[in-house]
């Protein structure tokens, strides 16, 4: 008996180490599927959770924002994050911490059921623990042809990848570099904006009744858990952000007395130079954007809200001066890259 419990044992050891090396590693491409394993890393202390999807991670700098305020938070954003996986994310995320504020971005609310995509699903889900609030993202995330089997036990999706390992697989197999600063994702590089793209019109502009379903059970969840919700839409010029939608969410807000900003309003307040700010064209901002985006955030936080200046807490200003470091490392590295070759080759991965 006891030879074949370690007989079990030993297989089952074998069946989880090759499944961590056939999964995707994120490290040199598709760096965003390492932003939810990246959170459990991090302390939890944050007064301040970010959650969306681009619009989030591109935008905002958690290290600028502790560095002029001493506010602690926290991206919990990943590509193409739908209203209903920032849900459960939220969800998660107050199993291991109770932030004083939740700033949510309404972009994903103008999305479908035609947005959910396998791709996507998996930048998100691969580096979640294992819980019962992941089976419920899986299942409200599975498109067609998906199995619930295949996320618990990535290696049956992945099992093709055992012919096809790379040098990086083995490198990160057990020590993965980090990508993000609190889940910030840094772009040094400059794509200005030549031209307003409007996007395709659409037959309806009317967010649809599950999104708005998901949008009451986070504002539920926040209010359940005593904590401030505030709405944002980030100041991307393109997909254009038409005014329908915007008369939805200021209605929303009002009707429940939240706060919503809209940056892309408030660009020029701001500061934002589309000429410099951006690194593909208005999409997204990159480092300096994000800086003066975070700035602006900051002071309306300090002039609106009662938060704690952790500055002042020892411990935790030497962890955010760590962090600082590792920021204008990367800042540096990412800037002697474009001068060198014209763009950036590596867009994280630090100790």
């Amino acid at each position: 008996m006891k030879k074949v419990f370690l007989y079990i044992l030993l297989f089952l050891l074998l069946f989880l180490g090759l499944q961590q090396l056939v999964v995707p590693k994120y490290q040199l491409e598709l760096v965003e599927g390492s932003l939810t394993r990246e959170y459990y890393e991090d302390e939890k202390n944050h007064q301040i959770i970010f959650i969306g999807d681009c619009e989030v991670y591109s935008n905002f700098s958690p290290i600028t924002l502790f560095d002029k305020y001493g506010y602690t938070s926290y991206i919990r954003g990943n590509s193409q994050q739908l209203i209903h996986q920032s849900y459960h994310l939220l969800r998660e995320t107050l199993l291991y911490e109770k932030p004083k504020i939740v700033v949510l971005s309404v972009n994903a609310l103008r999305y479908g059921e035609e947005e959910k995509k396998e791709a996507y699903n998996r930048l998100l889900l691969d580096g979640m623990k294992t819980s019962s609030i992941k089976f419920d993202l899986i299942k409200d995330s599975m498109v067609e042809g998906e199995t619930l089997i295949d996320y618990i036990f990535p290696i049956f999706r992945y099992h093709s990848r055992i012919l096809e390992l790379t040098k990086e697989d083995f490198s990160y197999y057990l020590k993965r570099k980090k990508i993000s600063h609190n889940g910030y994702l840094m772009r040094v590089d400059v794509k200005p904006v030549t031209t307003f793209y409007q996007g395709k019109r659409l037959a309806s502009y009317q967010f649809s009744k599950e999104n708005v379903a998901y949008l009451d059970k986070i504002r539920q969840l926040c209010e359940e858990n005593d904590i401030e919700l505030i709405l944002i839409k980030a100041p991307s010029t393109y997909p254009y952000w038409y005014e329908e939608y915007e008369k939805q969410i200021m209605e929303y807000a009002s009707k429940y007395s939240l706060d919503y900003l809209n940056f892309y309003e408030k660009r020029e307040e701001i500061g934002i130079d589309y000429e410099q700010d951006t690194y593909d064209a208005g999409l997204h901002l990159n480092v300096s954007g994000a800086e003066k985006l975070t700035d602006y955030f900051g002071a309306y936080l300090q002039e609106n809200y009662e938060l704690e200046d952790l500055r002042k807490n020892s411990k935790i200003k030497e962890s955010y001066e760590h962090k600082k470091a590792d920021y204008e490392k990367m800042k540096r590295q990412q800037y002697e890259e474009l001068d060198e070759y014209g763009k950036i080759k590596m867009y994280g991965g630090f100790e």
